[in-house]
């Protein structure tokens, strides 16, 4: 392998026809180069759009109330029903696989318009009633202050979490809001904290930077709202699918309320769990489609170099007859082309990797540098094991390659090739 006269034969034997040698060694290149292109890619724009959901929980179901369409124990079809209060604490008792549980009423927006008020200064704002549990399923970032917390919830205060644009319209650049009043609906709240959305891809209620949080008791009074309750999101335990504890949680909810089990209208919701595992086996079977179109290309600058080692073959058979004659072995005459198109097919994948994996990465360097806002693709790049793989399949193709070129010479009588003109 290291043999110092077999290296320098291979070297003066690819240097023979260097413009042959460089098409049949670009084959290969471009193989590699447009694998590593393609997968980093699909890599960036997995990147992108999963960085939508940011810490957003993945397993989570948001559930509401509808319209029901059958008759049920007496009740005609087309009621209206809501969700109480005491759906929070049955929902935790009887269904052992959630998680998390957060309530949640809203209210407030463009549509109802000016709706908070601070001084001389006013906008439209979505106004969220909440659990503390909710910034467990859907984190914001804390910009000042602090979130809801239970205590908040027991006693009903009048205490709100606003959003960074809510700070921007209400208050003075750079002005402290923690402590301060502002009036939603007319009643005043104590501002408790700021925040700024943890992603924006995933959303409910609206742009979140423009968002009030208020506890959810405070915003049943002040909106007199009783006791109901606009939806529910709840979370699984790990290692629980998300839709067992969606198909209890309707199943419960219908029976307390009087909703056929039958009636699949009557309740509104969302998988994020399924969805977010339907876009993942969308990337996968793009990552697998990349392979095959990758490895196709591949293939066939190892057969280019599997054709150009055979006619190397041929044009060397009178030196491989001498070889044999004074005791060359079949092994040291397959080892010496092998080796040769090894080096070849592998040298020049480097070249193309190296190349791809520099392409990737000025690409982010400039997505960067220029403050790209799409989420739509990011930090495009491939892992280390996809590395060592693509190098891995250029050292057995490279093999592959010479195998059928070294088993054709030494099928050759030395006689044979002594004569070969």
């Amino acid at each position: 392998m290291f043999d110092l006269d077999r290296w320098q034969e291979i070297m003066s034997t690819l240097k023979k026809n260097k413009l042959r040698t460089f098409f049949t060694a670009f084959g290969v290149f471009w193989g590699i180069f447009m694998l590593v292109i393609m997968l980093g890619s699909g890599t960036g724009l997995k990147n992108g759009v999963t960085s939508d959901f940011g810490d957003f929980a993945t397993n989570s179901v948001f559930m509401w109330s509808r319209t029901t369409t059958m008759p049920y124990k007496g009740f005609p079809r087309g009621r209206r029903f809501n969700f109480r209060n005491d759906d929070i604490a049955v929902l935790k008792r009887e269904i052992p696989e959630i998680d998390i549980l957060s309530p949640r009423n809203q209210g407030g927006g463009r549509r109802e318009g000016n709706n908070v008020i601070r001084g001389y200064k006013s906008g439209a704002f979505s106004v969220m009633g909440d659990y503390p549990e909710w910034n467990l399923i859907d984190p914001v970032n804390i910009l000042n202050g602090r979130f809801l917390n239970h205590a908040d919830i027991t006693e009903k205060r009048k205490v709100a979490v606003i959003g960074n644009k809510v700070h921007e319209v209400l208050f003075r650049p750079g002005e402290d809001a923690i402590g301060q009043y502002i009036q939603i609906q007319g009643i005043f709240f104590q501002v408790i904290g700021v925040f700024k959305p943890g992603q924006s891809g995933v959303g409910f209620g609206g742009d979140k930077e423009q968002t009030i949080f208020i506890p959810l008791t405070t915003f049943q009074r002040i909106y007199n709202w009783g006791d109901i309750i606009g939806w529910f999101a709840f979370t699984s335990k790990p290692g629980v699918p998300a839709s067992l504890v969606e198909e209890k949680a309707a199943a419960l909810l219908k029976r307390r309320h009087s909703v056929s089990p039958q009636d699949t209208q009557a309740l509104g919701s969302f998988n994020l769990e399924k969805e977010y595992n339907q876009m993942n086996g969308l990337f996968q079977g793009i990552n697998g489609l990349i392979w095959v179109v990758g490895i196709g290309t591949l293939l066939a600058g190892v057969i280019g170099i599997s054709n150009i080692m055979l006619v190397i073959v041929k044009e060397r058979t009178k030196e491989i007859g001498i070889q044999r004659a004074i005791g060359a072995n079949p092994w040291n005459i397959i080892s010496q082309i092998m080796t040769e198109s090894v080096f070849l097919t592998v040298f020049a994948g480097y070249v193309g990797l190296v190349i791809g994996v520099g392409i990737l990465e000025v690409v982010n360097n400039l997505l960067s540098a220029t403050g790209e806002s799409s989420n739509m693709f990011k930090n495009p790049n491939i892992d280390f094991n996809m590395a060592i793989t693509a190098l891995a399949i250029l050292v057995f193709s490279g093999a592959v390659a010479g195998l059928i070129p070294a088993r054709k010479a030494v099928s050759i009588k030395p006689i044979d090739a002594l004569r070969y003109e």
